[in-house]
């Protein structure tokens, strides 16, 4: 007979709970080793079914008990903590072992290898461009402690920079603290250096990775962490289901008669996706192209934050357009695009190529640049063209006013707005 299996997970033990026959118990603690689990998974029946919540130690302890099982479930955190009920080991394993016995336990999908590496990696690399940020305001600090003017270069901790920073007078413990940050600085750049390199690596073999850099805005970083939340994006049905996931998404307020209510966005995921989604935004709102112009449009009515907003979620809708299809994008500039690969290389440690005539440079020719930029000028043209198109001939007095330009029943992929207010297009 079939039980579900709920397992409460910590660091040295798991907290056991059993659901069979429609009757739920507690059944002792697992120590949380690789000799106490296999030992543990070999006591469940082949029909069992366990459920444990995807904490950083919950893929080991799946591993191991796969084999001895039918299914093992990892679910959000979250799910049990919605419940509402007291906060215990043992109330969290049946509620656990509840869910999946009813069927409500949310799965979450597992990462492979690869893609647990890199999400690995690029946490590392957050880490480290934390702690860089951290030592350089710690410097920026003696300086304004002690009085000192603004540095007269654009980088205080470049070779001028440095120069400037040995010539300040300063009480022997504050030029201790700056040595001291300067020598930390030296060692985490080598560190970001060698963990760029191994991204670049990561990037350069990947077609999925080289297609998300031809979207404006978008750097090696930024597609590497975009695709290493992504994973399999064939578990995305639609582009809507992406931007809930990463938290784009705005919150939806309705109930009863009222219209509904949309507020900011959910924020729900990997917030370090939504902060290079951000930043790519606003350099592509500050790029010359399509996703430019739809960044003023919206600015111009909404605001520049809520438009840099609207920009990232684009972004990630073109994101998913391109992988699901394997398309190129269709307004991609050439020569920025070969000035990213070319980068991408040097960091991964090709060959400079100096004193050749001909072959790739980090820095492309005028020429090519200037057409580049023109490509992008004419695709801003087409889009304005676009929109006013669309904006003179779109519904005076609300969906389904005009006969043939738009249907008067609910839309089947999002829900009918319950007001009377004309509608807005999501364009």
């Amino acid at each position: 007979m079939r039980r579900f299996v709920g397992l409460d997970v910590h660091r040295d033990f798991c907290e056991v709970a059993i659901v069979e026959n429609g009757v739920v118990r507690s059944a002792g603690r697992v120590a949380t080793t690789p000799e106490a689990l296999t030992l543990f998974g070999e006591s469940l029946g082949r029909e069992d079914e366990v459920v444990l919540e995807a904490t950083a130690n919950a893929l080991g302890i799946a591993q191991l008990l796969r084999p001895h099982v039918e299914r093992v479930v990892l679910t959000d955190p979250s799910a049990v903590h919605e419940l509402g009920a007291a906060k215990t080991d043992k109330i969290d394993a049946r509620a656990l072992a509840r869910l999946l016995a009813s069927g409500f336990a949310r799965e979450v999908w597992a990462a492979d290898d690869a893609t647990a590496a890199l999400r690995r990696r690029l946490s590392r690399r957050r880490q480290l461009v934390k702690q860089r940020t951290r030592e350089k305001n710690q410097v920026h600090a003696v300086l304004m402690r002690n009085l000192k003017e603004r540095p007269p270069v654009s980088d205080a901790f470049g070779v001028k920079g440095r120069a400037w920073l040995a010539e300040q007078e300063l009480p022997e413990d504050e030029r201790e603290m700056i040595d001291a940050c300067l020598r930390h600085l030296d060692f985490l750049e080598r560190e970001l250096a060698a963990m760029d390199r191994v991204i670049a690596e990561r990037v350069l073999a990947s077609e999925q990775m080289r297609l998300l850099l031809q979207l404006p805005g978008v750097s090696a970083t930024t597609a590497a962490t975009l695709m290493a939340a992504i994973g399999d994006v064939s578990r995305f049905p639609t582009a809507r289901h992406l931007v809930g996931y990463l938290g784009l998404n705005p919150r939806v307020r309705q109930s009863g008669a009222e219209p509904a209510r949309h507020g900011r966005i959910s924020k729900h995921g990997p917030g370090a996706v939504r902060a290079v989604l951000v930043e790519a935004a606003w350099v592509a709102a500050r790029s010359t192209g399509p996703l430019r112009v739809f960044w003023q449009r919206t600015a111009a009515r909404r605001g520049e934050k809520i438009a840099t907003i609207a920009v990232a979620r684009k972004l990630v809708v073109l994101a998913w357009q391109l992988l699901t299809k394997n398309q190129e994008y269709a307004f991609k500039r050439p020569a920025a695009l070969a000035e990213k690969i070319r980068t991408l290389e040097l960091t991964a440690g090709a060959d400079t190529r100096r004193g050749r005539r001909h072959g790739d440079r980090v820095r492309v020719s005028p020429e090519r640049r200037k057409l580049d930029k023109q490509l992008a000028e004419q695709a801003e043209v087409a889009y304005r063209r676009l929109v006013a198109d669309w904006q003179a001939s779109k519904p005076k007095a609300g969906a389904g006013a005009t006969p043939g330009r738009a249907s008067s029943r609910p839309s089947k992929r999002q829900a009918a707005r319950q007001t009377s207010k004309p509608q807005r297009s999501a364009l």
